[in-house]
């Protein structure tokens, strides 16, 4: 007897990274670590592109950004190719409905449509996301539902901190950041901002309990890249691309498993198609997950690529992965120091700042042994004890870029009309901005 379709809970936030209690950090967040418990969580877990429209577009297309235009901020001028790849339109030839509440960051209005109506939900759920979506549960419709929840939290501002909560004297920063009294008041706000995301997710999970659709749910939360700290969000290192992934069903999701392969976004649309034992659609890049689930494999993937095009500005780079290593490749000939408007102003980045973060020279390779330099910041590309492996790496990276037909190949990746960037010599995205014609 076939299974009833499940439904489908993909809730998402802004710049967590994996900054949360599952994956060890001290940032309390117990409906997650709860949700975590009582499903599946996948610790080297990666976005594709660690901006947030790419990122996004990316996980709900199946495809790179590259592929699927969503190369820069759609509030900034850029457009998914086609909204049909969306994988929402895949779930309504199989009888799904569709309702977006909160964030979604992959249209923006025009004079005629909504951006919701751009990329075809059934229906807008106007309001504070997480009431909404506790509304829509407890009121669910008969057919089975896909149902986007997206929160702005943890993307800054962050808010003002409770020292009783999170003194900053007893915060640590995150890894790539010396431990300053500036530096670990950031982290205390982004701290604040995490267990709000989590009391807001823990009222939709809570609602789906009580609407006692938990059984018939796949819940898919994660989020779009690293945090908004510098070398992290907008960067290929591990701490741009590594983000929360956590599944749970009723099914193989379920049991608090920890799977350890790398895995990425890409992946989760045809999981969902193997789940409903569809045919995935032809443009899909990445594989299902259900074989790693049964066990029947060890590792889903030998290499992972990656790309950064446009944010606030334009420094296009390409990366592979594999278990032990990381090649990055900037393919900007400008500026070979930090684009700096492509890092979010913060406490963090002005004591970067004020210790000559401007003036630091940029490698245009750079090859990370990821098992005895997880930081990545040993630059191997130079040595001539690595030559075999970046060789290797880079002929990995200049197939995927022909497999894909990646425009860089042809030179600079141009923006849209009407796009809004800044220009890559200045020092914040808050500066004047120009309009491409």
């Amino acid at each position: 007897m076939n299974r009833p379709k499940p439904n489908i809970l993909y809730i998402h936030s802004h710049d967590t990274g994996r900054y949360i209690q599952p994956y060890g950090h001290a940032v309390e967040t117990p409906n997650l670590q709860r949700l975590a418990e009582e499903g599946t969580l996948f610790r080297q877990n990666f976005c594709i592109n660690p901006t947030c429209s790419p990122s996004r577009a990316a996980l709900l297309t199946g495809c790179y950004p590259h592929e699927n235009g969503m190369t820069g901020l759609a509030h900034r001028g850029w457009a998914l190719k086609d909204y049909g790849q969306h994988i929402l339109h895949t779930l309504r030839k199989e009888g799904y409905t569709s309702a977006l509440t909160g964030v979604q960051h992959i249209a923006s209005a025009t004079e005629t449509q909504e951006a919701w109506q751009i990329i075809g939900y059934d229906k807008f759920l106007k309001g504070k996301p997480h009431e909404q979506a506790a509304h829509f549960l407890q009121h669910a419709p008969e057919k089975p539902f896909f149902l986007s929840v997206g929160f702005f939290e943890t993307h800054r501002e962050f808010p003002e901190i409770n020292h009783s909560l999170d003194n900053p004297n007893y915060c640590l920063p995150p890894a790539p950041l010396p431990d300053t009294p500036e530096t670990r008041k950031d982290m205390a706000k982004y701290k604040a901002s995490a267990r709000e995301l989590d009391r807001k997710m823990g009222v939709v999970l809570e609602a789906l309990d009580r609407s006692g659709l938990t059984d018939k749910t796949l819940v898919i939360c994660t989020t779009d890249h690293g945090i908004a700290f510098p070398y992290m969000k907008c960067n290929l290192l591990d701490y741009g691309i590594g983000t929360m992934l956590i599944m749970r069903d009723s099914n193989g999701f379920a049991g608090g498993r920890v799977i350890d392969s790398p895995t990425s976004h890409l992946d989760i649309f045809p999981t969902v198609c193997d789940l409903l034992k569809i045919k995935p659609p032809s443009w899909l890049r990445g594989k299902s997950l259900i074989p790693l689930i049964q066990g029947k494999i060890d590792e889903l993937h030998d290499e992972l690529f990656f790309e950064v095009n446009y944010h606030a500005a334009y420094e296009p780079m390409r990366a592979v992965r594999t278990r032990r290593w990381k090649y990055i490749k900037r393919l900007a000939k400008q500026p070979t120091t930090p684009v700096l408007p492509n890092c979010d102003d913060s406490e963090s980045k002005s004591v970067w700042l004020n210790h000559g973060w401007k003036k630091i020279s940029l490698p245009e390779e750079s090859l990370f042994d990821l098992v005895f330099d997880p930081n990545e910041r040993n630059n191997l590309a130079d040595g001539s004890d690595h030559k075999t492996i970046i060789d290797s790496l880079r002929n990995r990276l200049q197939r995927w870029m022909q497999e894909t037909n990646d425009p860089l190949l042809s030179g600079d990746l141009s923006p849209p009309p009407g796009a809004v960037l800044n220009n890559t010599d200045g020092m914040s995205p808050q500066e004047k901005t120009y309009t491409i014609p």
